[in-house]
């Protein structure tokens, strides 16, 4: 029987990224046991490229070396060579991203790495030119001289020792958790205080880009939404302005500048420079998820409705573009299209505008040159001579030169960008990725169940609901109570990690707090109950982020720090502490207990572990329990509470009678009534209202306006949900 080496066997995978390598001459395998034991039986060393479909210098590699048939050649002869999805396989993205950074300093995609056949890693980077330039190796070089090293008597025993070396470091950084004394040391004792909150309000600050807006002194510029939470629960418990302040800056930023499509609404994934000019292109579906949070959440502090409609046209770009036909969300959009100009694929291309381009579609002359002035369409361009779209002018500004009403130029502005968004549907998309991932979905799902409620939109609840029940029914095997990572049309692949199930909760617990629909609760119940089983280490008193019963690698990594997603550990401590309000496990003390274990590492460095920093402060606030006994959650009540910037909120709805809450408890598998719902039923035969913080609790009502004069009286903050107009924007 031929060896799987002896092929490309990419044709075979669903993954789009692992499918575009199907053609190269390179025989790619998947990271499969068939491919990790050809290493074995052939005794040569892994070449292991990790990407993503909408990586540019991804596409970049490919076309410059593994389209080569003189590079494919070295290494099928020499190597087995292994494609891997870093959206499908984050546990092997994560282990040899974290030797890249250890070794380099520093890290990115595509990733290259070459390991033992064990899997050991011995010589790391990221893009290798063809040929060497600028100190980099070219890339056939490399593989030759690898190669030959091997090979060698004299060469091969110190490449195996630096292998050991560097999968020990991994597990040291990844693996590892804190001995008992260093737990108990002086100033660790216990999960970390609400302190460490302003301690990472502080380091934030100081990162702060106080004249372009965001964080960090140069490009390129990334979101940070998780910064962004830290910020606005900092502001609320302390009233410090210059958080606010920080805050909005970086969401007026982003809202104004290149990372946000002005065209068709939705986020890409990063700018390029200090100012928010020019993005990368691609989009993401947990930026587009995780960013309009934070803009929801400047909508409750400030009350402007600019955050708002941010929101509701990131919304529709992923209803539009994002979404599967059943419910459930893609991952993906390429950052290249085809230009219609030359007919190659090129970066940005479906985005970028000429002037020229602009008065072709819009016709009237003012409109367009209103356009221009407006998103800043130039002839010189911002962008390899053609311009993506950035708000540089006020409405007011724009009135004064065009000696028109500031409301005739909404509307002309308005009227221009319909009429560009339709002309841009004609060109040539962006490739879509759509694999559908359980975590990504869980983000996207909390997204939508929490602007229902901010936004007071139904509809938002129901797109919601309808992502979390397409995952669940693909995804969730019900005997088995096990979650898979990835859907693509029809195949279902890999054990789910730590932040599929985390993620996931989070979301089927947002969609009850947005529907009252207890099977939602449930749900999220029974991923809760999985992440103890699964991921949960009492002896070493942490969250690890593969699955016990899963596949084993060199190191079984943690996720404690924030990346382009948030931390799966935080946001699983966040949600197991949510939960414990409504479950007889004991989640709060698995929560307690891996903030305990990582207390040090998060006060010595908040800045890296935002999300943890937000758990911890949840665990020593304690949540906001708002209970209300009725068959709907009342509009009036939703309107009030989640218009205010209430971050530890937690709606419990339950049935108006015990006999109600009884078919509740049964289907939750509860014996008693958990202590959110226990006595609170409804009283005078109407819809009652209890609210209670840390252990406090409000007498019951029925007039929304007294639980919140209570809870302002007992350390809750009721802020203004106020709005102004477009003109009070600076932008």
């Amino acid at each position: 029987m031929d060896s799987p080496t002896q092929r490309n066997r990419l044709e075979e995978e669903e993954s789009p990224y692992l499918r575009q390598h199907a053609d190269n001459p390179v025989n790619w395998q998947p990271w499969d046991e068939q491919a990790l034991d050809a290493a074995k039986e052939r005794d040569v060393p892994i070449f292991l490229s990790i990407g993503y479909s909408a990586c540019h210098w991804c596409h970049v590699m490919e076309e410059e070396s593994f389209e080569d048939e003189a590079v494919a050649d070295v290494l099928n002869e020499n190597f087995v060579p292994i494609k891997v999805d870093r959206e499908e396989r984050p546990d092997v993205d994560s282990i040899y991203m974290t030797v890249c950074q250890l070794v380099t300093g520093q890290g990115g995609w595509p990733l290259s790495a070459w390991l033992t056949p064990e899997g050991k890693p011995f010589f790391i980077g990221t893009y290798f030119p063809p040929e060497g330039k600028r100190g980099q190796p070219g890339f056939l070089d490399l593989c030759e001289r690898i190669s030959d090293s091997w090979g060698s008597d004299e060469d091969r025993p110190e490449m195996e020792t630096r292998a050991e070396q560097w999968t020990d470091a991994a597990k040291d950084r990844l693996e590892e958790t804190p001995d008992a004394a260093e737990v108990d040391a002086p100033g660790s004792a216990g999960p970390p205080s609400s302190d460490v909150l302003e301690t990472a309000a502080d380091a934030i600050l100081r990162s702060a880009d106080r004249q372009y807006g965001g964080f960090g002194s140069g490009g390129p510029k990334f979101p940070q939404p998780s910064r962004l939470r830290v910020l606005a629960r900092a502001y609320d418990r302390t009233g410090r302005e210059e958080c606010l302040e920080v805050f909005e800056e970086a969401l007026d930023a982003m809202a104004a500048g290149g990372l946000y499509d002005h065209v068709g609404g939705g986020f890409h994934r990063y700018c390029v420079d200090r100012d928010w000019t020019v993005p990368h292109f691609e989009k993401m579906l947990y930026d587009n998820a995780e960013i309009p949070r934070a803009f929801l959440s400047g909508y409750q502090l400030t009350g402007q409705d600019r955050y708002a409609t941010v929101v509701s046209e990131t919304l529709a770009f992923v209803d539009r573009e994002l979404t599967h036909d059943e419910g459930g969300f893609f991952s993906t959009l390429d950052a290249q299209s085809e230009s219609p100009e030359t007919g190659e694929r090129e970066e940005g291309a479906f985005y970028v505008w000429t002037p020229d381009e602009v008065r072709e579609v819009l016709e009237n002359e003012t409109d367009a040159s209103l356009f221009g002035a407006r998103y800043d369409i130039s002839e010189s361009g911002n962008f390899e001579g053609r311009n993506q779209p950035n708000r540089v002018a006020r409405v007011s500004e724009l009135a004064a030169q065009f000696d028109l009403e500031e409301s005739e130029i909404l509307k002309r502005l308005d009227s221009a960008r319909q009429q560009l968004f339709e002309a841009r549907e004609e060109r040539p998309r962006p490739d879509r990725d759509e694999k559908v991932l359980a975590g990504w979905n869980g983000l996207m799902i909390s997204t939508y169940a929490e602007a229902a409620l901010v936004l007071g939109e139904d509809e938002y609840a129901e797109t919601a609901v309808d992502a979390l029940e397409f995952v669940r029914d693909r995804l969730w095997d019900d005997d088995e109570q096990r979650l898979s990572r990835r859907y693509k049309d029809g195949d279902v692949k890999v054990d789910g990690y730590l932040e599929d199930y985390a993620f996931l909760a989070r979301g089927a617990l947002d969609c009850y707090q947005a529907t009252g629909e207890v099977d939602h609760l449930a749900f999220a119940l029974e991923l809760a109950r999985v992440i103890e089983a699964e991921f949960w280490d009492p002896d070493q008193g942490t969250l690890y982020f593969t699955p016990e019963s899963g596949e084993s690698l060199v190191t079984r990594p943690q996720e404690l720090g924030d990346q382009s997603t948030p931390s799966a550990t935080g946001v699983a401590v966040e949600t197991l502490l949510a939960l414990d309000a409504f479950a007889a496990d004991d989640f709060e003390e698995i929560a307690a207990t891996v903030l305990e274990t990582h207390a040090n590492t998060i006060e010595a460095s908040a800045i890296e572990h935002a999300t943890l920093c937000l758990a911890a402060d949840r665990l020593a606030a304690g949540a906001l329990e708002v209970t209300v006994a009725s068959d709907d959650l009342p509009d009036e009540w939703r309107d009030r509470f989640a218009s205010q910037y209430l971050p530890d909120r937690l709606f419990a709805l339950r049935p108006p009678t015990e006999d109600g809450l009884e078919s509740w408890l049964d289907q939750l598998e509860l014996e008693d009534a958990p202590a959110i719902w226990a006595g609170r039923e409804a009283r005078d035969d109407e819809p009652t209202l209890y609210v209670c913080r840390d252990r406090t609790c409000s007498p019951p009502t029925h007039d929304v306006e007294e639980a919140l004069e209570w809870l302002g009286e007992n350390g809750g903050s009721v802020g203004s949900s106020e709005t102004i107009d477009e003109s009070g924007s600076p932008f």
